[in-house]
């Protein structure tokens, strides 16, 4: 049931309808019955493995809060008890997801490497599971590290687990931040419901006039690149657009549809195109993913002894500026490493993350000499023409491992990479054909991405500007603001139509 499917808002439309007529105490109840029946509609299969998860997540977080009166004062054993507890979570959790998703890269490695002949397994990989799996870790380590008290209700963390909007592709929550908006009672608010509604229009704009068209010309440059050898540099550039406009366009209709029951779920997006590093960027780019990684993994890992013990040799070996930074910098690269494989079971995943994570590293490592360059220079931080220059370095260094997130393997990325700055053929966009109308409307499609594009520059510009464009829409009267929305839909039915290419979420498959 694809979130831009017609059959998808009907359902959407049924469950807030039903929200605000049964009685308030039920409506956690009907939210976690209306999440079960959508998650099963892509298959009944899917919904054991759901079920898996929140059972585990739920029992072991209750058993790590039971130990201090299982064992009374016996600190020693509480302590061992819950460190117990909190890895069979973890191995639990991430195992289900590491077999799944990563035994059939596994098994096809080994074959490489000891010119072995084991079969591939066929394992079903339920929509979502990347998603799900990692808030429930999140919420077992923050039961472990004191965070807050486990939910004593089954039914009620299962809904935490399964919220219908985000089950596919996030945000990734946290416990503390959507229990309470999940559990409390909800009225009924004409304005709330409007302003989701213009939340979920934007999205729509972004998916299907800005995704779906860069779609066409990214899988006809990317699955034939010898061929249009020529588009290297565009096909990617359509990458960043597509990708941008289908991941962030998703955020919008879920996070819309989630304020639609008067649930507020954290922003994933932050204009990452005007990041001005790669530090920045991924500041701005799927955010609840980057904070996962920071509070789950990145603090405790440069935080343990044995990284202690890192940072004390390095300071003795390459002295205090760098020994400092060369622990941070071991950490941002295991980080990134585990982002590359979140992203895909694949070597070109690894390499993806390995480079942000090495750049990221370096610029920390070198974060000194930087300052230094610059004095040298004579660079001002703060002119406008150092920061339109970040800026436009960021998005290349950006672009370039896009290259190895859309290619099918390294080769074909390195290939493209060449190509991009040695082959230049324009002409060559002209010979895509757009869906089954072929090249005829291939001009038109330019145009509409163009424009799509445009549009989106505009008014990422303005709000990052500091200018509130939601707010200053709220504020018109009601007639306008229902022509403007009116207008967006007019817009997204007829300059959509020419791609043809309507189809799910990049990330649902995660």
């Amino acid at each position: 049931m694809s979130l831009i499917s017609m059959e998808f808002l009907t359902f959407v439309a049924v469950a807030v309808i039903g929200y605000y007529l049964i009685p308030k105490r039920y409506q956690w109840v009907w939210l976690l019955a209306f999440s079960y029946i959508y998650y099963a509609s892509s298959g009944m299969k899917y919904l054991v493995f759901l079920l898996y998860t929140t059972v585990v997540t739920y029992g072991t977080a209750r058993m790590i809060y039971g130990a201090d009166q299982k064992f009374a004062k016996q600190k020693e054993k509480i302590k061992t008890y819950k460190k117990s507890i909190m890895v069979l979570a973890l191995l639990l959790d991430f195992g289900m997801l590491a077999v799944l998703k990563y035994t059939n890269f596994a098994i096809s490695n080994v074959n490489t490497l000891f010119h072995a002949d084991i079969r591939m397994v066929k394992f079903l990989l339920p929509l979502g599971i990347s998603f799900y799996t990692f808030q429930s870790v999140g919420y077992i380590l923050d039961v472990y590290w004191k965070r807050y008290e486990p939910e004593k209700n089954i039914f009620k963390f299962a809904l935490f687990v399964s919220f219908f909007p985000q089950i596919l592709q996030g945000p990734i929550g946290r416990y503390s931040n959507l229990a309470h908006q999940f559990y409390e009672e909800h009225s009924f608010d004409f304005m709330r419901i409007e302003r989701g509604v213009q939340r979920v229009l934007w999205g729509f704009f972004k998916k299907m006039v800005i995704a779906d068209t860069a779609a066409v010309f990214v899988d006809a440059i990317f699955d034939q690149y010898q061929t249009y050898n020529g588009l290297a540099i565009l096909g990617v550039l359509a990458y960043s657009a597509q990708l941008y406009g289908d991941f962030s366009g998703g955020m919008d209709v879920v996070i819309g549809i989630a304020s639609m029951f008067g649930i507020e779920m954290d922003e994933n997006f932050k204009r990452p195109y005007f990041s001005i590093s790669i530090t920045d960027f991924w500041h701005r780019w799927h955010i609840t993913l980057g904070t996962w990684m920071k509070d789950y993994l990145f603090y405790p890992l440069s935080l343990s002894k044995g990284m202690g013990k890192f940072g004390k040799f390095a300071k003795k070996t390459f002295g205090k500026t760098y020994g400092r930074a060369l622990p941070i910098c071991v950490a941002n690269i295991v980080v990134f490493l585990v982002v590359g494989i979140w992203h895909g079971a694949a070597w070109k995943f690894i390499v993806y993350g390995l480079y942000n994570g090495i750049i990221i590293g370096f610029s920390g490592l070198m974060a000194k000499n930087y300052r230094d360059w610059k004095k040298k220079l004579k660079i001002n931080d703060k002119s406008n023409g150092w920061h339109i220059f970040q800026i436009i370095r960021t998005f290349i260094l950006v672009n370039i491992s896009w290259f190895f997130d859309r290619a099918d393997t390294i080769p074909q990325a390195l290939t493209m990479m060449k190509n991009a700055v040695t082959v230049w053929k324009p002409v060559q966009i002209l010979d895509i054909r757009i869906g089954t109308s072929g090249p005829a409307y291939t001009i038109i499609a330019i145009v509409i991405l163009c424009i799509g594009c445009l549009v989106q520059f505009i008014v990422s510009y303005k709000q990052e500007r500091g200018m509130q464009i939601r707010e200053s829409i709220a504020m018109q009267p009601r007639l306008v603001r229902w022509a403007v929305y009116m207008i967006l839909i007019l817009s997204i039915s007829a300059i959509s139509l020419p791609a043809n290419t309507e189809g799910g979420f990049i990330y649902a498959q995660f």
